[in-house]
């Protein structure tokens, strides 16, 4: 069994938002693997059994805001006796990758960001695979309210491109593990 968690805040008034980016890969991921599964909840998510390839997989979408999605996350990790340092992917926004890039780490701290921060807490690791989808910086905008925002035109594109290239990504992890996606899917940005 393994878990690939997405992160977003649920609700449809942040749906489509920046910080949701998670969520969206993790609905696309559910698409391509698990085509009219049936969410159901659990572990203060919604979650979906899927099968890649032979390999097990929950897909889990948080029900709590992001700042406290740390308590799902602990919940199926415990429920299930997963190492997270082997077991565990989260996908998660990050301003400080350019609009389309992707980017994967075996074990690094939150960034700054709440949802990563929590988990780590609820966790007691930082050890722990993380997909990081590129949103932009917010530049001059306030950083709550960029993140919180819907993405511009010109980043529509980019943004459909890296949510794929994000499920093809969760895929290889799950078949061939951390390094050899970090391998194949990081690359330099170039902006």
């Amino acid at each position: 069994m393994k878990l690939i968690v997405g992160l977003g805040n649920p609700g449809s008034r942040y749906e489509l938002d920046r910080h949701n980016v998670g969520y969206l890969a993790l609905d696309r991921l559910a698409r391509r693997y698990a085509s009219g599964a049936i969410a159901r909840s659990r572990f203060h998510s919604a979650v979906i059994d899927a099968s890649v390839n032979g390999c097990r997989v929950l897909l889990v979408k948080p029900t709590t805001f992001m700042n406290r999605c740390g308590q799902s996350v602990a919940e199926a990790v415990r429920f299930y006796r997963l190492d997270p340092t082997a077991d565990l992917l989260v996908l998660v926004d990050d301003i400080a990758l350019s609009c389309g890039m992707i980017r994967l780490r075996s074990c690094s701290g939150a960034g700054g960001h709440n949802g990563l921060a929590d988990i780590q807490e609820k966790l007691s690791t930082s050890d722990y695979a993380r997909l990081r989808i590129g949103i932009d910086s917010p530049q001059h905008i306030p950083q709550r309210e960029y993140v919180l925002g819907r993405f511009r035109p010109d980043q529509l594109q980019l943004i459909e491109a890296a949510l794929e290239e994000a499920v093809d990504a969760a895929a290889c992890w799950l078949l061939h593990g951390i390094v050899a996606t970090m391998n194949r899917f990081n690359r330099r940005q170039t902006a």
